[in-house]
């Protein structure tokens, strides 16, 4: 991903501003939707669940609101980068079929271009904060670190449906269930300290735990990632098989994507 961003960094940079752009060309307000919706989305959940559920933030002197949107901004970005990256070949057939371009740079557009409405929910983080009187620290610079992580692991997981999904045209239905469910079953709503601990770590397998909790040391447990450097190295090992799978997965299909598209 690095070699392939560092080679192509300035067509990478200009298809990736011509995707966000042009994805809201032709509404009347444009970009703004692709804050507006999950803005509401999180005041909608944030309304129920506080006001309507009472529920309370696990961590103490922390408004619920900033601890449920310190969860749900990274989960909006990693969903959103899977549903984007694994239609992306689809959506660039042209570019697919044409010899000298490098198709490797298609999941890392649509990455990027997803990253400029992330770095906005990150700033919205802090408002937050602001308006609620949360303590901001010095932990919160490791969410550039967590940032790398959903980068990674996204663009792993990505090459490998997109891929995929050209043979197998219900994956991206089957990657919206899946999505759909993997918000509810993992901790952006409900705290993972609800569960048992000795069954814990089952909950912890899941790699996208690691971002969600991640985000929320920075922001609201302030806790280094060093300070997990077990689940640190799980992550970053696991990532790495993934990335390996979806590089492997990719390469093998790749004389065929022009046939089958």
């Amino acid at each position: 991903m690095i070699k392939t961003l560092l080679k192509n960094k300035e067509i990478v940079w200009s298809l990736s501003i011509n995707d966000f752009s042009t994805k809201y060309a032709g509404s009347a307000f444009g970009t703004f939707w692709a804050f507006f919706q999950p803005i509401i989305t999180i005041l909608i959940y944030a309304c129920v669940f506080q006001f309507g559920l009472k529920s309370t933030s696990p961590i103490a002197d922390v408004s619920y609101i900033f601890w449920f949107a310190s969860g749900m901004v990274p989960w909006f970005f990693f969903s959103d980068c899977i549903r984007s990256v694994t239609n992306v070949l689809l959506e660039y057939n042209y570019l697919v079929k044409k010899v000298l371009f490098d198709i490797d740079m298609l999941p890392i557009i649509k990455i990027i271009a997803a990253l400029f409405v992330h770095l906005v929910f990150i700033a919205l983080l802090f408002i937050i904060a602001i308006v609620n009187h949360e303590k901001i620290t010095i932990y919160a610079v490791q969410v550039v670190y967590y940032l790398i992580c959903i980068l990674a692991l996204t663009y792993g997981i990505g090459k490998i449906t997109s891929a995929l999904i050209l043979f197998f045209r219900d994956l991206g239905q089957i990657v919206n269930i899946v999505l759909d469910i993997g918000m509810w079953a993992t901790p952006i709503i409900w705290s993972y300290t609800i569960v048992p601990e000795k069954w814990q770590w089952i909950t912890k397998l899941n790699p996208v735990f690691y971002l969600i909790d991640g985000y929320r040391d920075s922001f609201v447990n302030q806790i280094w990632f060093t300070e997990k450097w077990i689940w640190t190295l799980y992550f970053w090992v696991l990532t790495y098989i993934i990335c390996k799978i979806g590089n492997v997965v990719f390469n093998k299909m790749r004389p065929q994507f022009a046939d089958v598209i």
